[in-house]
């Protein structure tokens, strides 16, 4: 160490030196040594770069370094990341997971072998040829399942999710959908034209029934003689004056 050691040092340092840089660190920083060149340079930071791990003593925090195939790490011998062409596996990086694992590419983990799963099969649909339910006696009928966990990649592979076998069914003509729907139409229209026929017609059969009777009361009120004013009795009864 360099004799001239400084007491006004800067970057969290509590002592320092021109040549070796920090020789010791403020309260709750990391103490750890960088090299530049040939030499090491001593810095304090507020936590540990990566490679290294910290520790705290009652007069220096350090950061020590991990193992050589650690990239990250807790202590020492818990890893929490490892270094290109290891597989992290509890703490340890491993070039080969154990036996029942498998490596994980993506995550660089020794991670459990996943196997497919499949739903249950679903009902076996119509008897169906080309399409269509009728105009055959043998067809195929089919069903499927899906798959809800897929494999990983030492996993067991998926079955087959669709299964078909042939089937008979008693032959019957396909009706024209075309023809089907026009007669349809065809008959929804005369439906609709024989009620409004009947409803005229009724209509018709009431205003002739209307006029009818008003005719024959006009008639009868023509044919009818006028009744006569009925005389007045007491008048006629009246004696009469022949004094004069």
């Amino acid at each position: 160490v360099h004799p001239n050691v400084s007491q006004g040092c800067q970057g969290g340092c509590a002592t320092c030196s021109d040549y070796n840089g920090c020789l010791s660190c403020k309260p709750r920083l990391f103490f750890v040594l960088e090299r530049i060149g040939m030499k090491q340079i001593g810095v304090c930071l507020s936590s540990c770069p990566s490679g290294y791990y910290g520790t705290r003593y009652p007069d220096i925090n350090k950061c020590a370094k991990c193992k050589a195939d650690c990239d990250t790490c807790f202590t020492r011998n818990f890893c929490t990341k490892c270094k290109s062409g290891f597989y992290l596996y509890s703490g340890k990086c491993l070039e080969k997971c154990p036996d029942g694992l498998e490596a994980n590419n993506h995550t660089m983990e020794c991670t459990n072998i996943v196997h497919c799963e499949t739903s249950e099969w679903s009902p076996w649909s119509p008897c169906m040829k080309k399409g269509k339910t009728c105009g055959f006696k043998r067809g195929n009928e089919v069903r499927v399942r899906e798959i809800v966990q897929h494999p990983s990649a030492r996993g067991n592979p998926c079955p087959a999710t669709t299964e078909s076998r042939k089937c008979v069914v008693q032959r019957k003509r396909c009706q024209k959908e075309g023809k089907g729907k026009k007669n349809r139409e065809e008959k929804r229209k005369k439906s609709n034209t024989d009620e409004s026929k009947e409803t005229r017609q009724e209509s018709k059969g009431r205003a002739a029934r209307r006029q009818n009777r008003e005719q024959r009361e006009n008639n009868n009120n023509k044919t009818q003689p006028k009744k006569r004013k009925a005389p007045n009795k007491e008048q006629d009864l009246a004696p009469v004056d022949t004094a004069h």
